[in-house]
């Protein structure tokens, strides 16, 4: 199996996890609505240029985040802080589940599950393969 499907599976699999644990918190409807898209706005820090905008989107698209709050919200027993990092951790599992990768200082759309089709992208990440395996 190709290294961007397992990638792509491992997403479903988190997203499915995340939102089957917000279920058994009994995290409410209206977080997860208000929620699903908030790590999102870190695409603000694009305007800021293609090196800022990549390290702030990384920074909100990394499970780091969401793991830690959890942890804090099950320390101290603060079932809103739970409840929050499980939805962003479904977010960011459903973005890797549909391809949406960490972004590299180059250009949004070239990512680590993927790169934009540009001429030169294969210079650009000199590490990742080139072929078509």
């Amino acid at each position: 199996m190709h290294p961007k499907t397992v990638l792509r599976l491992e997403g479903a699999a988190v997203f499915a996890a995340a939102l089957a644990a917000y279920v058994a918190v009994d995290g409410r409807l209206w977080l997860l609505l208000v929620l699903a898209l908030a790590p999102d706005l870190s695409m603000l820090g694009y305007l800021a240029g293609a090196r800022a905008g990549s390290v702030v989107y990384n920074a909100a698209h990394t499970y780091v985040g969401p793991l830690a709050l959890a942890a804090v919200g099950v320390l101290v027993a603060t079932p809103l802080a739970t409840s929050v990092a499980l939805v962003w951790a479904a977010h960011i599992g459903a973005d890797r589940a549909v391809g949406y990768g960490l972004k590299y200082p180059s250009g949004f759309g070239d990512t680590h599950l993927d790169r934009a089709s540009t001429p030169d992208s294969a210079s650009t990440h000199p590490t990742e393969p080139t072929s078509g395996r």
